[in-house]
Order: C-alpha cells, then structure tokens, then sequence
C-alpha cells in the first residue's frame, strides 16, 4: 500500500477531516519517477472514474444481448436505465458513509497510511460487527464469484479465435495467467490499466454495434421475448449485476488523493457505460433475436472477421492477462481481506505479499471449472449475491447510521437537497430495499437458480465445452428455450464482415 513516509498534512475543510496529501506521488524531479507517476501512481478522480467505468461494464458487455432476447426490447433498455440510476445511488451512498467513517476515525488521530479501509471495516466502525460480519461475507464471495465470471469469460472468448483448444482447458491456462495479479499492489497503482481497459471495451461495444447492423437480420428472426417468467427474471438480474460492480468503491475512494470528490463519479462512469450497452445490445437482439437465447455470448453468432479477433483479443486483455484488468479489480479486495486475515496487511515486502495472495486465486480457478456456465452464472449471482452487497446492505446502512436526530445533524455531507434532503433520502432507500429484495432476490433468485440448475442438468458440472457448436456429423443439441432446434451459427447466412 501507501508507504510510510509520505506527508501527511490534515486539513480541515467544512466538517471534512483529509488527508490532503495522503497517497500522491512525491515530485521528485527525476525521470523515472515523472514516467512511474504518469502510468502507475493514480488518485485523482479521472482516475477513479476510469476505475470505475472500465470494471463496471468489462465482460457482462457480452452477456447483455442474451438478457434482451431474455427480456425483450423494451425491458431491456428500461432495466439499463433503471438499475443504472439505482446503482449510481447505491454508490452514492457508499461514499458517503465511507467518508464518515474516515472523517470520524481522522478526527481520532487514526492513521491510515499504510491501511487500505474496506466495506466491512467502514460497517464495522459504524455501526458494529455484525453488520461487519453480514458485510464481510456477502462481500468477499460477490467478488470470488466477480472473478470466478471474469476467468469463464476469458476461456469463453478465447475460444472463439482458437476453438483447437476445449473451454476447459482455456480456463486452465488463463487461471494460471491471473494469478499474475497478486503483484498489484493497490488500486493506486492501476492508472494505465483502468485506461487501456475502457479503451478496450468502448471498440468491442461499438464493434457489437457496427458488426450487428452490418450483418443485418438472421433469415426468419424472431423477437419473441419475454416469453416466460423465469426467463424474464434471469435477464433482469443480469442487468442487476450489470450495474452492482460497485463491490469496490470503498477500496477505490480510498486511493484517491480527495475521497470526498467521489460522490457523483459512479453516476458519470454509469451514463458513459450506457453509451456502449444500450446501441451494442439492441443492435445484436435486433439481427438475431431468439438465437441469442441459446448464445450467452455475442461473440458467438458473428462472423469470423479480424474485427473480432481484434475485439476478443482487448476483451482478453481487458479481462484477465497479466496485471490486466478486471479481473485484478475483483479480487484485489479479497487480496486485502487475506492479508488482513494473516497478518501480512502491513507488510513492506511486495514480494513476500505476492506469495501470500496466491491461496486466493486457487478456489477462483477451481469454481471457474465447476461451473463454466457464462451468461447463467452472472444472474445468480446477481440476484443473490449482488443484491444485498451494492444495493440492500448499503441503503439500510445509510439508514442505521443516521437515524437517531444526533447523527444527522452532525453528519459530515448532508443529503442533497433535490433528493428532498433527509426524508427523501431515506424514502429512496427503502424503496430500494423493498424493490431489489422482491424484484432482484425474491422473483430474480427464483428465475436465476431454476436457469442456473438446468444448466447443470444439461451440460453437467466439470463440462469441457459449455454452448460450443457439436462435431460434424452429430444431431443438433436440444435447445429448451423456443422448443425446435435452431441453426447453429455456421449455417447462419453471413451477408456482411466486418
């Protein structure tokens, strides 16, 4: 993390307690250390807002096109723009009691310096240790299984440019490729990463886009969702999950040099995201429509192109090569928590802190084997998992924590004053209990795990090659969803390449 000696310098500001100079970059002259604080020492809030931008879209971009045939146009786009403002708020409220709990802990001569503050300590230090210990567990298996989705992601995509190699075995040689990660030091230090990887996404997104109307529509397509409930539901929390990659905003607002300057960086990372899911999403329902429901990964119905070998290759990139990016983004929290767990949080030795992170990698890998369901996976772990972390946890949090009159008077950021201040904040909040506890967990767990099972039914766990086209020769795989076997996309009729 942050090393010792660095200026600390505690400034006052309004009822903030900073500090101000906490994590920057010191302003030595030299040319290493321009280029080191150029590309790798990060903390300013365009910083913060590539982090976030690029980790909340990453690979459920692909993913998205398989929730609108799910759920049709219509919700499909509805439940973007809906879950993105309901996410935007979430985040919105994890900052503000993240700045809370710092302020008041500063106030008490804590020094964080060589401590990255987490969710659970932020929970723990307002309001006690169960809701650390709720906070803790939901938490750190929402980003094993983040990581566990980016690595079936990378094996699924790869495949499509090499298919000599079963997604299994992908998934053997990328898992071995993520543990590169444990060498990250902190999300100080992803500041070209973060950049590189929005890059990245925003070509596959506007590739989807571009290559889909290029193509045109399929022979005989139909848009036919929604058609069941169940499918219906499982669409709607993968879009859910979509929009809750905010697991890691404490970390992230901790190696900002002014954490305070977070508040609406979620909801301007979120309008960003939108410009790329909502065109790349319709557009692939638009040309295929039904046929996604048996293709959870878009890259699947397009035509074989050196644009999309381009597409895959930045997703791959983006997702889980060497100290790139996403995947590094999920776990680098669990990297803490470990280190906490054993004692080696403080430990100066980034070497021997390496060495101690690999355990975490090892039940990513082995879960991404089990169940390599891409697309089914993401809902479930949606509707369970995401929808207390981002969205239930931190909303009554806000509540608990200032909900006697002492606490909101002395609160350090005040409600904003469109919101309806105090009681318009705490009206949202328990609409969004109300609503993801019914909608997300209730209806969206059902449809997630019923989905999520008949996979396994299916294909099996431990399966080598989940939704890949059968061998030559062999009968068409059943496809439940619209009850008459479809054409594979080999037999589609490509009329444009992009």
């Amino acid at each position: 993390m942050e090393s010792t000696d660095k200026v600390v310098e505690t400034v006052i500001v309004g009822n903030y307690v900073e500090m101000e100079s906490e994590g920057k970059p010191n302003n030595n002259n030299d040319i290493k250390s321009k280029f080191s604080n150029l590309f790798w020492h990060g903390g300013s809030a365009y910083d913060a807002w590539f982090s976030c931008a690029s980790n909340q879209v990453a690979q459920v971009l692909l993913t998205l096109p398989y929730s609108f045939s799910q759920l049709g146009m219509l919700s499909g786009v509805s439940f973007q723009l809906f879950y993105g403002l309901l996410g935007s708020w979430t985040a919105y409220l994890i900052s503000i009691l993240y700045i809370e709990y710092r302020t008041r802990k500063e106030r008490e001569k804590v020094d964080f310096r060589n401590h990255v503050i987490q969710w659970f300590e932020v929970l723990d230090g307002l309001l006690g240790k169960h809701w650390r210990n709720v906070g803790l567990a939901f938490n750190c298996t929402f980003l094993l299984f983040g990581s566990v989705i980016q690595l079936i992601a990378c094996a699924s995509n790869i495949y499509y440019i090499n298919d000599n190699l079963d997604k299994r075995t992908w998934t053997y040689i990328f898992g071995a490729c993520c543990a590169t990660t444990v060498f990250i030091p902190s999300f100080h230090n992803y500041r070209i990463w973060s950049f590189l990887g929005l890059l990245m996404t925003t070509y596959t997104a506007w590739y989807l886009t571009v290559a889909s109307l290029l193509h045109g529509q399929v022979e005989g397509v139909k848009h036919s969702g929604p058609t069941k409930m169940v499918l219906y539901f499982t669409g709607a929390t993968n879009i859910l999950y979509t929009f809750g990659g905010h697991a890691v905003t404490v970390e992230i607002m901790h190696a900002m040099w002014k954490p305070q300057k977070f508040k609406a960086i979620y909801l301007w990372a979120t309008l960003y995201v939108l410009t790329l899911t909502l065109p790349s999403a319709a557009s692939a329902y638009w040309a295929f429509g039904d046929l996604l429901l048996d293709h959870s990964n878009a890259f699947s119905l397009l035509p074989k192109s050196p644009f999309r070998d381009m597409a895959v290759i930045l997703m791959l990139i983006h997702q889980a090569l060497p100290f790139f990016i996403t995947f590094g983004f999920a776990c680098t929290p669990l990297y803490f928590v470990w280190e906490k767990a054993i004692g080696m949080h403080g430990c100066k030795s980034m070497c021997r802190r390496a060495a101690a992170r690999l355990p975490v990698v090892i039940p990513i890998w082995f879960l991404a084997i089990v169940f390599p369901f891409f697309g089914p996976i993401n809902s479930a772990v949606g509707s369970l998992l995401v929808s207390f972390t981002v969205y239930i946890i931190p909303a009554l949090a806000y509540m608990f924590t200032f909900k006697s009159a002492a606490a909101r008077e002395n609160a350090v950021e005040q409600p904003p004053k469109f919101v309806g201040r105090w009681a318009g904040s705490f009206t949202i909040n328990i609409f969004v209990v109300v609503w993801v506890l019914i909608v997300g967990f209730g209806f969206g767990g059902w449809a997630s795990m019923t989905n999520f099972i008949h996979q396994i039914d299916t294909f099996g766990l431990f399966t080598k090659c989940y939704q890949c086209p059968p061998p030559p020769g062999s009968p068409p795989p059943f496809l439940p969803h619209v009850g008459a076997p479809r054409p594979s996309p080999a037999n589609i009729t490509h009329h444009h390449h992009l």
